[in-house]
């Protein structure tokens, strides 16, 4: 295969696990960096585990985050279709020829046998595997049932004695006993193909060159390098990812927090960012770097710099990376983001350029884009209530006389910029006698309702003299007892 060709090829149960998003983001980077293709393929001969429009969600949060394919649904390509379920005939044709070649054999066990044999396994503390109950049964006893119609299922047969060895990019070289490998059904008795069969066969045929995906699978590998040589093909180079952990080192999952990237995009965090986060959750690149785009990513990225360990999910340092990403974003990128924010609270008709004086106050304050928003809401409409520890602490039996001191002083400014306003105030506060302070912080009160927030007098300046005077009157009102 002189073409690097990759593949994400996901089962379309629900959502996308943030796990599988590093393994497409892999597949991805391992391609371009080469000039390769990354192929989409779904995976779905489970047909109990199928979930109503996964397939489409799938496709949909691969383009949000920028993970294009070149071959796949939708896009189409020379090697498909690309849906499993779509070409169950060619699998079942494959299925049969190693019965044929006396690599996999028809069993008829039943579930209630196999239920048992498990129990009974269970109960002796021995591994749960198959039997081989119909391994060596006669050829033409099995030919009889098949064409009577009883049920069968397809099984691999797996050498009894002897060792599999194969080279993966990640761990190595790698070695199973036969016989801790089961014989692994590769044709259910519904007629569809079992992952094994299906992945393998379709990995062929799609000229994969290169697999890249979790450590879940390692298990399963012996099975694929010897339907590879049942077969007579050659394999593709393989490599397995080491398992995502939460900060306990348990294996990610869902009881712990969010893994879907659907909830992470949903709660504003930044393609840019995810893909920069699961990309450094195994992988890095050498030296302190931290932040990098899709394509410093494509440019970097090499399998021998993929670890074996485990890769512990940080939210809080997701949590950094979204900022940094957010940050380095342009005024009319920023526009863009916040604006759906804005008209779901009918804010829309403020200007752009209202926005870019509220995104210099705010940018190195906010860790998501919808934070331009709720975080400071000030500048969008008047406060019409007020933060009560704030004002116990800073508006005294005084302050409403102090406000409406400075409430003069500030109608007869001609000028309302940041340097203007802040002058007025410490002239105020020297002529009533007292420190600064004892107009700032009840003045930061009356504008915005809270006690924090970015500089008061540029604040001052974004909002304007009218809105200013308006908020102030509507404060001396309601605080002054």
């Amino acid at each position: 295969m002189n073409e690097i060709r990759t593949r994400f090829a996901p089962s379309p149960t629900g959502f996308l696990h943030v796990g599988g998003l590093r393994t497409a983001l892999y597949a991805y980077l391992y391609a371009k960096k080469n000039n390769g293709k990354f192929v989409l393929r779904i995976e779905d001969t489970d047909q109990n585990r199928l979930t109503d429009g996964a397939v489409e969600n799938l496709i949909a949060t691969l383009r949000w985050a920028g993970l294009d394919f070149d071959e796949g649904p939708e896009v189409g390509g020379p090697f498909g279709p690309y849906i499993q379920s779509e070409k169950v005939d060619v699998f079942q044709k494959h299925a049969h020829q190693l019965v044929q070649h006396g690599d996999a054999y028809y069993c008829f066990c039943s579930s209630e046998r196999l239920d048992l044999l498990r129990q009974q396994q269970t109960a002796a503390k021995l591994p749960t595997a198959y039997d081989r109950h119909c391994r060596d049964l006669d050829a033409a006893e099995t030919k009889k049932r098949v064409d009577s119609g009883e049920k069968f299922v397809v099984r691999m047969k797996i050498p009894l004695e002897g060792d599999i060895c194969f080279n993966d990019l990640i761990r190595g070289d790698i070695i199973f006993s036969y016989k801790n490998v089961d014989d692994q059904v590769i044709l259910k008795s519904d007629g569809f193909p079992t992952y094994h069969l299906a992945a393998v066969v379709d990995d062929h045929f799609m000229k994969i060159s290169h697999i890249i995906r979790g450590e879940e699978w390692l298990s399963s590998t012996p099975k694929h390098v010897l339907l590879y040589k049942y077969f007579g093909w050659d394999m593709p180079k393989i490599a397995h990812l080491p398992l995502l952990l939460n900060p306990d080192r348990s294996k990610l999952s869902k009881r712990q927090g969010d893994v879907a990237v659907e909830d992470y995009r949903d709660k504003g965090y930044l393609k840019e960012a995810l893909l920069n986060f699961v990309a450094l959750l195994g992988w890095n690149p050498g030296d302190t770097r931290e932040i990098f785009s899709l394509d410093e990513l494509i440019n970097e990225f090499t399998i021998e710099r993929v670890g074996k360990s485990g890769a512990v999910f940080d939210v809080e340092k997701l949590k950094w990376m979204n900022e940094q990403h957010l940050r380095a974003k342009t005024d009319e990128q920023l526009i863009e983001l916040v604006r759906p924010f804005l008209k779901e609270k009918n804010w829309d008709h403020f200007s752009d350029d209202h926005l870019k004086k509220v995104f210099g106050l705010m940018r190195e304050r906010v860790t998501f884009p919808q934070d331009f928003v709720e975080l400071c809401q000030y500048f969008y409409k008047t406060p019409h209530s007020f933060d009560e520890a704030a004002k116990a602490k800073c508006w005294t039996a005084d302050t409403g006389r102090y406000m409406e001191s400075l409430l003069e002083r500030y109608k007869k400014l001609d000028s309302f910029d940041a340097a203007v306003v802040e002058a007025g105030l410490r002239q105020e506060a020297e002529a009533l006698g007292i420190g600064a302070g004892k107009l700032i912080h009840p003045l930061r009160l009356a504008l915005t309702g809270l006690s924090v927030g970015p500089s008061l007098f540029h604040l001052i300046d974004v909002l304007g003299k009218e809105v200013v005077v308006a908020r102030l009157e509507f404060a001396i009102k309601h605080l002054t007892a």
